[in-house]
């Protein structure tokens, strides 16, 4: 049983900053993927940037330089710290976490609510 909870979405100017925070219930390193996704309205979701058990890190074109994706084990918390946000920015986030099947056990798949930001002046 996985519950992921996000936070720190919000209403931000264009050229702000914003923090947002996925904590797990369980033990994030149990994982091998955690991932940030968004989706605007009419728009399909879209990877942002994803984190894997051994800390590479990938992001999509669209936020490169701006978006950093990052993670505390102690805390059981993943965030994405966003700067230089633009309205195109604009919309619901989500948390992902992957546990990949192996020869032995199932792959898993879960998500959180998401949490709304929002970019406009």
């Amino acid at each position: 049983q996985v519950q992921l909870v996000e936070s720190g979405g919000g209403l931000v100017q264009p050229g702000g900053s914003l923090r947002l925070s996925c904590a797990a219930s369980g033990s994030i390193s149990s994982f091998n993927r955690m991932d940030w996704y968004r989706q605007a309205p009419g728009k399909q979701r879209e990877s942002v940037a994803s984190i894997y058990s051994t800390g590479s890190t990938n992001y999509a074109d669209s936020v490169k330089g701006r978006f950093t994706i990052s993670r505390d084990n102690a805390k059981n918390t993943v965030y994405l710290q966003m700067n230089s946000l633009k309205p195109e920015d604009t919309a619901v986030y989500y948390c992902n976490a992957v546990i990949l099947s192996t020869m032995f056990t199932r792959g898993y798949d879960y998500w959180g609510q998401g949490t709304q930001v929002t970019v406009s002046s």
